[in-house]
């Protein structure tokens, strides 16, 4: 699938107001230059990043993995992100966002599961694993700030990513891609959560699955749905602009606590028939 141009993000008003940092606020957390709408939708962020494989004997609780890293060490440690691929997918199938991540100033381990043919339940439980392998045992864990975790994933890998949610609230971010489960309801999440859906969605149509799941995410600290416009299912398998920059901004503001990304999240970016997002809704201010 082509990868669609995010236009129509940053709002001159919402710009102004993004270079004031709230008390609550953390900037050593924020890595990286003051953002741009250019800057969220380039192929490659500011990090030169490198990545090392993990095989499935040194993987507890989750398959063969890699992992993408900052090179540079002088930033301090970096927040960690979990993938999961979807029902019946490989990890080559989300494999684009790792180093798209890695290079805004992450590390992110993007993972095969321990069967094409796990439940979201199971992937839930193996992006925690992810996540726990990446902070305690990998090669990289001294680059990984544990408490600044995220997990997203595709399709039941997404719904894995709202189980993640519930069962470890103190990550940081969450973010469910055209996610499939057959669990809609999700009180019990306090975690900030993105959730991306396609239009045009087959397999989880949104009427029954993105969309339910962001009007029950009634308890999270913040949240935001995002329709991606014609779009099917298979949109977060293929390099995709407006997947990657929304993502970026959501990890920046919540797991770097990076205020500088508000302006990319509130109010969003504009719905139209012809234009690349179908729909937008979120908890601003936030």
């Amino acid at each position: 699938m082509m990868s669609r141009t995010l236009a129509a993000l940053t709002l001159a008003a919402a710009t102004a107001v993004a270079t004031a940092v709230p008390a609550s606020a953390d900037p050593s957390w924020w890595r990286g230059p003051a953002p741009t709408q250019a800057s969220i939708t380039a192929e490659r962020g500011p990090f030169a990043v490198s990545s090392t494989s993990v095989s499935d004997l040194a993987s507890p609780g989750f398959g063969s993995a890699t992992i993408y890293y900052p090179t540079s060490t002088t930033s301090g440690t970096f927040g960690g992100v979990a993938i999961s691929p979807g029902y019946t997918a490989s990890e080559s199938t989300i494999a684009w966002l790792g180093p798209r991540i890695a290079s805004q100033g992450f590390v992110v381990i993007t993972f095969n599961t321990n069967s094409r043919y796990d439940q979201p339940s199971a992937r839930g439980d193996q992006l925690l694993a992810a996540l726990d392998y990446l902070t305690r045992t990998s090669s990289v864990r001294s680059r990984v700030d544990a408490n600044r975790l995220a997990v997203m994933g595709h399709s039941m890998g997404g719904g894995g990513t709202l189980e993640a949610a519930k069962d470890r609230p103190s990550l940081r971010a969450a973010i469910p891609l055209t996610g499939w489960n057959t669990d809609k309801t999700w009180p019990e999440v306090t975690t900030p959560t993105l959730v991306i859906g396609a239009e045009n969605d087959s397999v989880a149509p949104v009427s029954s699955h993105s969309i339910p799941f962001y009007n029950s995410l009634t308890n999270a600290s913040e949240r935001a749905y995002l329709e991606l416009n014609n779009a099917s299912h298979f949109a977060p398998n293929s390099p995709d602009d407006d997947i990657a920059s929304s993502s970026i901004a959501w990890l920046k503001r919540f797991v770097d606590a990076d205020t500088r990304y508000t302006q990319f999240l509130c109010p969003g970016p504009s719905v139209s028939l012809l234009g690349d997002i179908s729909d937008y809704r979120a908890t601003c201010p936030m």
